[in-house]
């Protein structure tokens, strides 16, 4: 059978991997695997995004001693990591398939080095027919250092990973136009740039968190609406259904779930990566209104000196900083060709190279 889709990315959610009582659903599990092996044996590339591990050692660990939040979900994943991995492998091998596990931590997409060190390693294992399946590090993650949760990190590994398209799998069939419980809500089928752009949908969005995971509809959105601006397509459906991703890939697919149209000039690989590390700017260039039309226009433009008012912050040469308006409101990111001394001498001053390059720029 052929697939509409021959890259894909697929995120599968805690609330679909676990239990009410926060175990494992093995049945569950071994039915995703047995989706994915049809998908990879009629050549599709996968990259598999895995929540569970927290919520598996979580159902196997009685602690005895209380720890703190942080403590106990590096006890809770260091084990339930294992008992995971282990579960993939072995569901794998009955399709003769290879998976390998790949653990990385938002620290890890800050540096380009680092960044293209992951890539060059999930390229290699897709090459060789190995299936990655990726989580957060858990047992060196601290809370201000942690993704939002592993829907921020699917968005990342898509991006990186020039995918066709990201799956979300959660446990509903998409985002309603109103509350779930609501029997007069029914799901967005489609969400394009436009009404990305205007913001339209937020409303309809449901703030409630999962039960076992740490993200929510708000945060899959948001990712979604980013992805998708970058090219690639994102579908978010209900991991639970029978069969959902054989469906989900098939032409003129009829499954029930919700597609953010991907825009149809896609960024850069460089600006891919800029545009998800907003987290590791290490300063700020405050611009004046000229350059901020100029940035913001249709036409391909650079940061130059003259454009800007202000700079905050120390930072070296390569870094990342945010681009701020007159107004404070951030209006992009990029990487920077001074360090902050260089830059600052450069304030205002007409005739000199970009402080940042067009192709070093992302623009939100």
């Amino acid at each position: 059978m052929e697939f509409r889709f021959k890259r894909i990315a697929v995120k599968i959610g805690s609330n679909v991997l676990t239990r009410a009582d926060g175990t494992l659903d093995i049945t569950r599990m071994s039915a995703l695997v047995d989706q994915i092996a049809e998908l990879h044996q009629n050549n599709t590339e996968i990259i598999l995004i895995s929540s569970g591990a927290v919520a598996s050692g979580r159902s196997e660990l009685k602690l005895k001693n209380k720890l703190d939040p942080v403590s106990a979900r590096q006890v809770f994943s260091a084990v339930g990591q294992a008992k995971l991995i282990n579960r993939y492998y072995e569901l794998f091998r009955e399709h003769s398939i290879f998976c390998g596990q790949v653990l990385t931590t938002k620290e890890n997409f800050g540096s380009r080095r680092h960044y293209l060190n992951q890539k060059n390693c999930m390229s290699s294992m897709l090459e060789n027919k190995v299936i990655p399946i990726v989580n957060e590090n858990d047992t060196i993650s601290v809370t201000e250092l942690m993704f939002t949760d592993n829907d921020e990190l699917s968005g990342l590994i898509a991006s990186m990973m020039n995918m066709e398209a990201l799956i979300i799998l959660s446990n509903v069939d998409g985002i309603y136009s109103g509350p779930p419980s609501d029997p007069s809500s029914g799901i967005i089928r489609e969400i394009k740039k436009a009404q990305r752009e205007k913001d339209e949908l937020t409303d309809y969005i449901q703030p409630n968190k999962s039960q076992f995971g740490r993200g929510g509809m708000t945060t899959k959105y948001n990712i979604a609406c980013k992805v998708a601006d970058e090219g690639i397509s994102v579908i978010i459906a209900n991991g639970k259904k029978d069969n959902i991703l054989p469906s989900l890939l098939k032409e003129n697919s009829t499954e029930v779930c919700t597609l953010f149209v991907p825009n149809e000039n896609p960024a850069s690989n460089v600006k891919k990566w800029i545009a998800h590390s907003d987290g590791f700017a290490k300063g700020e260039l405050h611009i004046n209104n000229g350059a901020k039309e100029a940035l913001t226009g249709d036409k391909a433009t650079s940061l130059l000196p003259i454009g800007i008012t202000r700079i905050t912050g120390e930072f070296e040469k390569d870094d990342l900083v945010k681009i701020i308006d007159e107004k404070g409101s951030q209006i992009g990111l990029g990487k920077v060709k001074y360090d902050s001394l260089q830059a600052r001498e450069l304030i205002g001053k007409q005739g000199n190279k970009p402080v940042v390059h067009y192709d070093y720029l992302y623009i939100e």
